[in-house]
């Protein structure tokens, strides 16, 4: 199975957005937004082995950093990964969350961590090696900010185990279940407007 997307095609501007990249953005934000309300159930049921080791939370982390990394490639436009993360953390605020309208700022940090990624290739790499960066990047920007907001009061092995755990899971979940989830999508024609979905027509 080839690990790339591609690079991004055709003459238009990385930075100039299409109606169609809005409304996509916004429905994988909602979409992720009703996921992350539902995974709030299940990360709950956790809680009595977060109790014996509370740093392994990090190990399930990665779901929240999916939209951020889906968004990404598949729009493939500055803010993109932002604007998506952003949406589906105000959905899942929204709906109802333990963590309260704290999963905005947590929404925005994992947004920018995934946005530093790829903008290190000028939004026109799109591998699966990208993919994978990204999620590491924002588990990383995310593990520091719940450094604070969350778990003040952890020793510092805690706090380094937790987010060495994190960016595992955003390597394997958000990376890696990002990138496949896409492809996913292309190949059953939903990408078809993007760039994506033109990539895995011209390899079928």
């Amino acid at each position: 199975m080839s690990t790339t997307l591609g690079k991004s095609t055709g003459r238009r501007p990385a930075g100039r957005w299409r109606t169609v990249d809005l409304v996509t953005s916004a429905v994988l934000g909602v979409a992720f937004g009703v996921v992350f309300w539902g995974w709030h159930f299940a990360y709950s049921a956790l809680d009595p082995l977060f109790a014996l080791f509370p740093p392994v939370a990090g190990l399930v982390s990665g779901v929240w950093l999916l939209p951020a990394v889906v968004g990404a490639l598949v729009v493939r436009r500055p803010g993109a990964a932002l604007l998506t993360e952003l949406v589906a953390a105000s959905v899942e605020a929204l709906l109802g969350t333990q963590w309260s309208a704290g999963v905005l700022v947590s929404g925005a940090v994992q947004g920018l961590g995934v946005e530093i990624a790829v903008a290190l290739f000028l939004w026109r790499r799109w591998t699966l090696a990208v993919a994978v960066l990204a999620g590491a990047v924002a588990a990383a920007a995310e593990s520091v900010y719940e450094w604070s907001a969350y778990w003040a009061a952890w020793s510092w092995d805690w706090k380094l185990v937790y987010a060495g755990f994190f960016v595992v899971s955003g390597v394997l979940v958000a990376g890696l279940g990002g990138w496949a989830l896409v492809r996913a999508l292309a190949r059953s024609g939903a990408l078809s407007a993007f760039a994506a979905g033109h990539e895995h027509r011209t390899r079928g």
